[in-house]
């Protein structure tokens, strides 16, 4: 048992190590010490104590794994199609014909963005504008 307790100290190191640890529920985490402590209490030849706490937590982490897997599952809807007029307003914004190839639309959002970009003296909401009418152009090039 003492071999199972640092294993869990170890997972709960690489845990914070790698960051996963902050993305991690509060159950999550009173689930991860409930087995750090049983597993001491079992290493301590406590296994009385131990045991229930370790169980309840592996219980416990075979139910979220199964929620989370079910979630993960759902089909994910398709965004909606772009209106006529956003897609007319973008290419007005742009300065694009509306026959114009991906390469026409990254060369006029790179022109205009240098001259309006917040480091030139532009404004941040100006310079969204036009990164967003981009976007909205190559993504309806995409679509048949």
């Amino acid at each position: 048992m003492g071999v199972f307790a640092l294993l869990l100290a170890g997972l709960a190191v690489w845990l914070i190590w790698t960051g996963r640890l902050q993305r991690m529920t509060a159950k999550d985490g009173m689930a991860l010490g409930a087995a750090l402590v049983g597993a001491v209490f079992a290493a301590k030849g406590k296994p009385v104590i131990g045991a229930p706490l370790l169980i309840g937590a592996a219980l416990f982490f075979v139910k979220q794994g199964k929620a989370r897997t079910g979630a993960r599952k759902r089909p994910i809807a398709p965004p909606p199609p772009h209106r006529a007029e956003d897609v007319a307003r973008a290419r007005a914004l742009l300065g694009v014909a509306p026959d114009a190839d991906a390469r026409t639309i990254r060369a006029a959002h790179r022109r205009l963005i240098a001259s309006v970009h917040p480091d030139k003296g532009g404004t941040e909401a100006l310079a969204a504008q036009i990164n967003a009418a981009r976007d909205l152009l190559l993504e309806e090039q995409k679509t048949p």
